[in-house]
This record gives structure tokens, sequence and C-alpha cells, in this order.
């Protein structure tokens, strides 16, 4: 199955945890350190999805 691997749900995840958390460091007051904290998460995802893909979880194509 296509993205259907360790690789790609672990970036998605990654990604999702980013904007959760620069989205709560937003609310109700702007907290710079968290939403800064957040944009990396989200940032790093599609990095750690690449290595990870290339470390061997990754879809296997023919």
């Amino acid at each position: 199955m296509h993205g259907s691997s360790p690789a790609s749900w672990t970036a998605v995840l990654l990604a999702l945890l980013g904007t959760t958390v620069g989205g709560i460091g937003l609310v109700p007051e702007p907290n710079w350190v968290i939403f800064t904290i957040g944009c990396v998460l989200a940032v790093i995802a599609g990095p750690v999805g690449l290595v990870m893909s290339k470390a061997g979880y990754g879809v296997k194509s023919h």
C-alpha cells in the first residue's frame, strides 16, 4: 500500500504533534517557547520520515 509504513506514520504523527503543540502555545496568550517547540517538531517530521524510509522502514518499491 502506498504510504502505509512506519516511516510515513511517524512523519505524520510528528507533524500533527508539532501543530498541536504549536497551537496550544498560542492559546490563550502566546507562549513563544512552546510555539517554537511545536514548529521544530513539525519541521523535523519530513527529514525523520525520509531517514526512516532510507533505513528500511518505508514502503518497498518494485
